[in-house]
């Protein structure tokens, strides 16, 4: 664990002058045997301890890492408000390319990192970790869940994922066009990967028309093969301007919408299953003045999280998806709210959100 006093100035400024700011710790690890350097963000513990993935990714610098973690972290903890859990929002974040330094003896040591929190933040995966890298850092930290059934958790929190974002897009069809259903509505989305393969099968059966696109044409390619219907475009760019687009569903990285991408956007409804969509403050009044109606991404990206919370008071899959399919219902409480203050669907869920901390802190 590294103390800030030894931390780059990046890094310092990063921490104590975010926009996103409020955090209650942020803990700089490294561990030099394994290679390890990680940054664990702990935005709020009000209504309990606080929840959120790890994430494993190529950051340019060790302060555009802990930006990213910052954020995260706030959004885990709306996120987690928004889904009536008990938890408050944490995120990590492993410095590295995953695919060259992610080992047994890295996850270990990131796993006493977590253990050494004593319970403050629970892990889960994210971007660049799985169901195996948990069941690793468990052997070190009992505060770790997305873990193998064989291993005592729930498996893969990507299906109540995309089941959460499937209900999102329904309960936007549903105030947007006054019916629920999304079939014959054509649907684009952004990252076919562990979220959005499975977002693809539930538009699929309900008879929607579906576009796609990912970095990786391999994964596209795998798609396109067992689905003929689906339509591939090169890139976002492309698909953002396909004509008659009804909905488009961001499921990779976070900044989608932003400057460049929402003016070009076709779509009349976003909901996709990315964190932190909206690049910068104020994209969420560029989505509503264009008359796009915009459902928040961490109340409809939600499933997972249901998911991997219930694993910690014994998985129930049932259980589960009943609670994410409430997601439909809170969405739409959102998109009246938003229509009743004269604001934004992102500053209506906003304010939910942080009336339900407020008043979890009052009562301790």
């Amino acid at each position: 664990m590294t103390d800030v006093n030894g931390a780059p100035a990046d890094v310092l400024h990063t921490l104590f002058h975010s926009d996103q700011g409020g955090h209650e710790q942020v803990v700089l690890c490294q561990d030099r045997a394994s290679g390890l350097k990680a940054v664990i963000a702990v935005h709020s513990t009000a209504l309990g301890p606080a929840l959120g993935g790890t994430r494993f990714y190529p950051y340019a610098s060790e302060a555009e890492a802990v930006a990213d973690a910052l954020n995260l972290a706030r959004g885990m903890s709306y996120k987690n408000a928004m889904a009536g859990l008990e938890h408050g929002g944490g995120k990590a974040v492993i410095i590295g390319d995953p695919e060259r330094i992610k080992s047994e003896e890295l996850l270990l040591a990131y796993g006493r990192f977590v253990a050494s929190l004593g319970g403050r933040y629970v892990t889960a995966c994210d971007v660049g970790t799985y169901v195996a890298d948990m069941d690793v850092v468990a052997r070190e930290c009992r505060w770790t869940t997305g873990r193998s059934p064989e291993n005592g958790g729930a498996g893969d929190s990507s299906v109540l994922t995309s089941f959460g974002v499937y209900q999102g897009m329904r309960a936007a069809a549903q105030h947007l066009w006054g019916d629920p259903t999304l079939r014959d509505r054509t649907v684009g989305i952004a990252g076919v990967g562990k979220v959005g393969r499975h977002l693809v099968e539930h538009l699929l059966a309900e008879g929607a028309h579906v576009v796609i696109t990912d970095v990786r044409k391999d994964v596209v390619r795998s798609i396109t093969e067992r689905h003929p219907s689906v339509i591939a475009v090169a890139d976002t760019d492309a698909l953002i301007r396909v004509e008659n687009l009804d909905v488009y569903a961001p499921c990779a990285l976070g900044g989608a919408l932003n400057d460049d991408t929402v003016p070009a956007l076709t779509a009349k409804v976003v909901c996709g299953a990315a964190n932190n969509q909206l690049a910068h403050p104020g994209v969420e009044k560029d989505l509503a003045d264009r008359g796009i109606l915009y459902a928040p991404d961490y109340v409809v990206n939600a499933g997972g999280v249901i998911q991997v919370a219930d694993e910690l008071r014994g998985f129930d899959f049932d259980r589960c998806k009943a609670k994410a399919a409430k997601i439909y219902d809170t969405t739409l409480a959102i998109f009246a709210r938003a229509k009743g203050d004269g604001i934004p669907p992102a500053a209506a869920a906003d304010r939910i959100a942080e009336q339900r901390m407020a008043e979890a802190r009052t009562r301790r």
